[in-house]
């Protein structure tokens, strides 16, 4: 786990979901992160929604939690989020990206299901993430993110 740099700076907690052991996407983003300014706690691959919530024990001064999902299997991996929510856990916006869901074929309904379990965030372009961050940040609010997502 590569911990935070800089004290104080604006933190971020950034891992890739339990099932998913695709860390290229994981290292750049992070990379991408602290160009801007970030301190980021890299929980890295295959990193159990538990550990998310107690990196936040841990850093509770982060802004967001950030979770990487390429093998599409999300909403499995993170089917324990209401569980986490109710118990006061990870009170922090979950920003979810990547591939979003199995297949080649988007629709909302896969999107959908994912905003159920509580996700408050969804990314398809990693492009869209230092602007969605600044935006929470600034304090716009919640805003449902779905670059490059088709609707369907």
């Amino acid at each position: 786990m590569n911990g935070p740099r800089e004290p104080g700076g604006r933190l971020v907690i950034l891992g890739v979901a339990e099932s998913d052991a695709h860390a290229v996407a994981n290292r750049l983003i992070a990379m991408r992160l602290r160009e801007h300014g970030f301190a980021v706690v890299n929980l890295g691959v295959c990193t159990p929604l538990r550990e998310f919530a107690e990196a936040l024990d841990r850093h509770p001064a982060a802004e967001a939690i950030l979770i990487g999902s390429l093998n599409g299997h999300a909403h499995e991996d993170l089917r324990d989020l209401p569980a986490l929510r109710a118990a006061g856990r990870l009170r922090r916006p979950l920003v979810l990206g990547g591939n979003l869901s199995v297949g080649s074929h988007k629709t909302s309904a896969h999107l959908q299901r994912l905003r159920m379990l509580g996700v408050d965030h969804l990314l398809t372009d990693a492009a869209e993430l230092i602007p969605l961050l600044d935006s929470l940040h600034a304090g716009a609010g919640p805003v449902w993110r779905m670059a490059g997502a088709r609707r369907g």
